[in-house]
């Protein structure tokens, strides 16, 4: 009898042969780009909460960014797990992780919009901690909801409006900021901003390989220092402040935040929900470009690493960053995620970003950002129809009267006084439009989605879906999460009522128009001076 002993042997899948490569030469180019980022990003929020927030250094080198290099590194080894798999699973060898840090936008609105007027209407730098810790918390548990409900709220959520109020604050809490800090020094700062342009948008190719982003660094420094912008006693004092640090568990600060959370829900709720939606739009840039991740996995992972990093005493939640097509074009596959993450956590936990920061002159850093708010600002209007240009423009609205109100607030307070101790009158004689600013700028993240999807249902000329927006509008108003300072019933309404309004209004032009189809036809593009136009009624070149 002859027996065959090879069916006796257990069956190998063909998943557990297939080697993945934990690293590759275009890792490496990948690894340069998103750990910069990274890099840049880390020490801007740490130059915020040291001399925005005047938060000890003690605490932000020994608590802060321990907390946040473990979220990097939890956070990177994931995703490079996540793509692992899904090149084993899909027998590829070319399948790119997800890129991952502290969010941008996020880390300049906690600091502006949280954490520095509690720290300037209390002087306690430590209470604006906690209450940044609370706000990124809340931030997280929106997230790991946002799992399991944001494909629908996504699906009745116009582009433009998420878009749109992305663009706001890429101009005034991402741009702003950075340019002036550049034009404080514009002989440091526009010759790092024109090779960070000319590399990132025209796709310069530097001798030897030399990444772009490094390259404006390294001269932006050397130019700093050959002018007398850095000094070596900073250094010295710097270097003097190392001090290797370990994680620690700071349940009672989060606590403490979370006793007075309710002003800070206007904002954490619209950001929270922003967030997932802005990783959906991730997770299908990801898709497009060849690696179809599963958004919940990205969702629970951005949720709990939220959480997490607030309960260490992060108050900056990490997330999947726009560019995953960048990285997979660098040649970025599985590994280089997992590098950047690990590189920046020996930073943190070496206390070494106080040294960065005294060797490197902020005009030759900040170029970057201001980049990153060029590019999101004019993704706005570039992914969108034409028509729908207005509705991104009132998308960004309600953030640019954020950040203007936001100043005018801080001034005051640095001035020893404030709005309501200086009356509106007397605001008004100044030519400011105080109180409808405020207003306007209360919880604007989902003020601008609000406001864009309103305009571009007009724009479409779906008038009662339009109406439902504005009904929408109403309700948040009523509640507190738009145009008032907190959560309550009855927050504010007076727009309550001027969201019911126009709610009526759209509807009578509706009812109109079922009557009189006509009523609302589409106008006829006419020139101007004998110019041309286009079906958009742009005058044409």
């Amino acid at each position: 009898m002859n027996l065959n002993l090879t069916r006796l042997r257990p069956a190998r899948s063909s998943t557990d042969t297939m080697r993945i490569p934990w690293w590759t030469r275009g890792d490496t180019n990948a690894f340069c780009g998103l750990a910069f980022n990274i890099l840049v990003n880390v020490l801007t929020l740490t130059a915020l909460l040291l001399f925005v927030v005047r938060l000890p250094p003690d605490r932000v080198l020994g608590t802060v960014l321990p907390a946040l290099g473990v979220a990097l590194i939890v956070g990177n080894v994931y995703y490079t797990i996540l793509a692992r798999r899904l090149a084993r699973r899909e027998r590829r060898t070319d399948v790119t992780a997800m890129p991952y840090g502290p969010s941008v936008p996020h880390m300049f609105i906690v600091v502006f919009v949280i954490m520095l007027p509690i720290y300037l209407s209390t002087g306690d730098p430590i209470r604006a901690w906690e209450a940044g810790l609370a706000w990124a918390f809340v931030i997280g548990i929106i997230v790991l909801i946002g799992a399991f409900i944001g494909p629908a709220i996504r699906k009745i959520t116009p582009r433009a409006a998420l878009l749109g109020t992305l663009a706001g604050i890429s101009l005034s809490f991402i741009s702003m900021r950075p340019a002036a800090q550049i034009w404080e020094a514009a002989w440091i700062g526009l010759p790092v901003l024109g090779i960070i342009l000319v590399g990132f948008f025209t796709g310069l190719k530097l001798p030897g390989g030399i990444p772009v982003g490094l390259a404006a660094l390294l001269i932006g420094t050397a130019i700093g220092w050959i002018g007398g912008y850095m000094n070596v006693p900073d250094v010295t004092a710097a270097v003097g402040d190392i001090a290797f640090a370990v994680p620690s568990l700071n349940v009672d600060l989060l606590l403490n935040g979370l006793l007075n959370i309710a002003p800070l829900l206007a904002t954490a709720i619209p950001l929270g929900v922003y967030n997932f939606l802005e990783a959906m739009s991730n997770v299908e840039s990801a898709a497009a470009a060849g690696d179809n991740y599963n958004l919940r996995s990205v969702l629970l992972a951005d949720g709990t690493g939220a959480i997490v990093g607030s309960a260490l005493g992060s108050p900056f939640p990490p997330a999947v960053y726009i560019g995953h097509p960048g990285w997979k074009e660098a040649g970025g596959r599985a590994g280089y995620s997992m590098g950047s993450g690990l590189a920046i956590a020996v930073l943190c936990f070496a206390g070494l970003f106080g040294v960065l920061g005294s060797v490197l002159p902020m005009p030759a850093i900040v170029p970057i950002l201001l980049y990153i708010g060029l590019l999101i600002g004019a993704q706005a209007f570039q992914t969108v129809p034409k028509i729908h240009a207005a509705a991104v423009v009132a998308a960004i609205i309600p953030n640019l009267a954020a950040w203007g109100a936001g100043l005018i607030d801080n001034a005051l307070a640095a001035a020893g006084t404030t709005a309501a101790k200086l009356g509106e009158a007397a605001l008004g004689n100044a030519g400011l439009v105080y109180s409808g600013l405020h207003t306007l700028g209360q919880g604007a993240v989902l003020a601008g989605i609000v406001l864009g999807a309103i305009v571009t249902f007009i724009l479409d000329r779906k008038l009662v879906t339009a109406a439902i927006a504005a009904g929408t509008g109403a309700l948040l108003s009523w509640v507190g999460l738009l145009h008032a300072e907190k959560v309550e019933w009855a927050a504010a309404p007076q727009v309550a009522l001027g969201y019911l309004l126009l709610a009526a209004v759209l509807l009578a032009i509706a009812l109109l128009r079922s009557k009189d189809p006509t009523a609302l036809a589409a106008p006829e593009p006419a020139g101007t001076d004998g110019l041309d136009v286009d079906a958009a009624g742009v005058p044409a070149h």
